[in-house]
């Protein structure tokens, strides 16, 4: 009874909600319904189902010919359930059906959404999916006026979706690359992979804040601390890898055209996955730089993957207090709690283990595991691949469409947990280990 009551246990569910959406979404996508007359494995239609419940966007066959049109509203739904959390949408269901939603459903949406289980979860809950929803409709109508209707409102609706939720998906073999020049197409992408990229919490805030600035009184004009440290570090992390993609990458198609791409992916670096650039024939100093900023990824409570910027953050933080001697970690003025130290440390320790170890496994199935002059530039692309896969990314260097069973085994799983998570998987690990209640002795040990 104690095991089963440990396998029904909160931890768990996101898990289960995950793996359910993504089982059921494989099988529509296997079905000949969704293709679009060229039938794809049961490893292919799963691979697609996981990149887009996890918002990743990395694809083994080519989105916009491969599925019908039932198959990509099937994505775009795969994506929105993934994007916004399916813990998300359950506690919304309970909550038009006037349904009690436990304290545990509570304080878990509140952890996921929030950081801060202490809220309104109903109240919340609306607000959310009404800027959501409302930002998706506005970014579709624009993507159709902007492109003179080449998109129609189905592929405007699926861009949107896909840009918002951060998934990267598109419905073009060359992704958006033919909108690369496109000054109005490239912002209305850029703003809504922001948007999404920012956390639950903040868009919330958004409006009030704006609406404060245009003179509405009745408007809460202030953003909270989180709020004002998250848009500030993505502001900078947006600003520091343009610069370093406009230094380091040569302009083909004119100085405007290359200022306007870098800009574009930079921003979606750390969450989106859509390209203007062609990746693959970028340079290895621009593909290092994109690794470091698809592992930081996005902000907690958002549609982004990766550590998240807040992580980021105490992680300085915590270097400066080290440097300056001081006992605190301090972040734009305010000391961070211990727990929140650890669990930043724990983190970033096991994002960067399993990183590692993935791209180890990946040199062995991918054919790397040979003298190094037979596949020169063959570890970069594996290393881009992973950090893409576990930052929920979904950029490539075009090695996606021919990863081995394998590989596409451990991408998946790298998606999965990045989705989620590591800091879920190492709850659950806990949930199963019983608790010490006693102290060990402490010893010294020589550090450096």
């Amino acid at each position: 009874m104690t095991t089963i009551r440990k396998f029904v246990s909160p931890a768990f569910l996101p898990v289960y909600f995950f793996a359910g959406t993504i089982l059921f979404g494989g099988i529509l996508l296997h079905l000949s319904a969704a293709q679009n007359g060229t039938a794809i494995s049961w490893l292919d239609a799963m691979f697609t189902s996981v990149s887009a419940t996890c918002v990743t966007g990395l694809t083994v066959v080519d989105t916009g010919t491969t599925f019908s049109t039932f198959g990509l509203t099937v994505l775009a739904v795969l994506i929105h359930v993934g994007g916004l959390g399916v813990m998300t949408y359950t506690s919304l269901v309970f909550y038009l059906w006037r349904r009690r939603v436990t304290l545990t459903d509570r304080l878990a949406v509140g952890e996921s959404l929030l950081g801060d289980p202490s809220f309104r979860l109903g109240r919340f809950l609306v607000r959310v999916f009404v800027v959501c929803l409302s930002i998706e409709a506005v970014g579709a109508m624009a993507l159709q006026a902007f492109t003179g209707g080449e998109m129609g409102w189905f592929g405007a609706f699926f861009h949107a979706v896909s840009a918002f939720c951060n998934a990267g998906f598109a419905l073009y073999p060359d992704n958006l690359m033919r909108f690369g020049g496109d000054l109005p197409v490239s912002l209305v992408f850029m703003l809504l992979i922001f948007l999404g990229g920012i956390g639950f919490y903040v868009l919330v805030e958004l409006p009030g804040f704006f609406g404060s600035l245009l003179g509405f009184k009745r408007l809460s004009g202030r953003l909270s601390w989180q709020s004002s440290l998250v848009i500030r570090t993505s502001l900078w992390l947006v600003f520091l890898g343009w610069a370093v993609f406009l230094c380091i990458e040569k302009p083909q198609d004119g100085l405007f055209t290359a200022v306007l791409q870098s800009l574009f992916q930079s921003v979606t670096a750390r969450t989106a996955g859509f390209n203007t650039m062609d990746i693959g024939v970028m340079t290895d100093t621009s593909l290092f730089v994109f690794i470091l900023l698809m592992v930081i990824g996005g902000s907690p409570g958002s549609c982004a993957g990766g550590i998240k910027t807040t992580t980021l953050r105490v992680l300085l933080g915590f270097g400066a207090s080290q440097v300056k001697g001081r006992e605190q970690v301090v972040v734009e003025g305010y000391a961070v709690d211990v727990p929140t130290v650890n669990k930043a440390m724990t983190l970033t320790i096991l994002a960067v283990v399993l990183v590692l170890a993935s791209v180890f496994v990946l040199t062995v199935t991918e054919g790397a595991n040979v003298p190094h002059q037979m596949v020169r530039g063959k570890f970069i692309e594996l290393f881009f691949e992973a950090a893409s896969a576990f930052g929920t990314v979904g950029l490539s260097t075009g090695l996606t469409p021919h990863l081995s069973v394998p590989g596409k085994l451990v991408v998946m799983m790298l998606m999965f947990v990045g989705r989620l998570g590591p800091i879920v998987f190492l709850t659950m690990l806990q949930a199963w280990q019983t608790r010490e209640h006693f102290r060990r002795a402490e010893r010294n040990m020589l550090i450096g």
